[in-house]
């Protein structure tokens, strides 16, 4: 199975990035595999902080780097990525790459598995609820249907 590092390394061999895109593009994949293959692209969880999906151990390995873009990774560097893999970051980065971290963080405020994860906590206040993955199944699959 893959990790969210995988994940995250496989972004980052498309692209430098901030800590918060890079959170949010590991969201949207974990959450459309879901969506998609009613299976899990990689255990990780994430909760419902102030500015969005966080993934906490993803979160402290770049958190050195602030608001600072994460250097890009090699592709001779990602190992034994499977091409399934790498093939469903760039779906993902070809869907939300074009947006900043602000701006995908936006985004998910107004999605429904950061929502109900937040419960009716006021938005500065400090979350770490895990946001359910039946809910961002449920959710991304009705986009699907759309």
């Amino acid at each position: 199975m893959t990790s969210i590092f995988d994940m995250a390394n496989a972004f980052l061999s498309i692209e430098s990035m901030t800590n918060k895109k890079l959170q949010k593009l590991c969201y949207y994949a974990k959450a459309w595999y879901l969506a998609l293959k009613n299976e899990n692209l990689f255990d990780d969880e994430f909760q419902a902080w102030v500015h969005g999906p966080v993934n906490y151990d993803l979160y402290l390995e770049y958190r050195e780097n602030g608001f600072s873009k994460i250097p890009m990774v090699e592709l001779k560097d990602l190992g034994d990525m499977p091409e399934e893999v790498m093939d469903f970051a760039h779906n993902i980065f070809q869907a939300y790459g074009h947006l900043t971290g602000g701006e995908l963080e936006i985004v998910t405020h107004g999605e429904t598995p950061w929502i109900k994860a937040r419960g009716c906590l006021e938005p500065w206040m400090s979350c770490q609820n895990t946001i359910s993955e039946e809910d961002m199944k449920d959710f991304y699959r009705k986009k699907i249907n759309k």
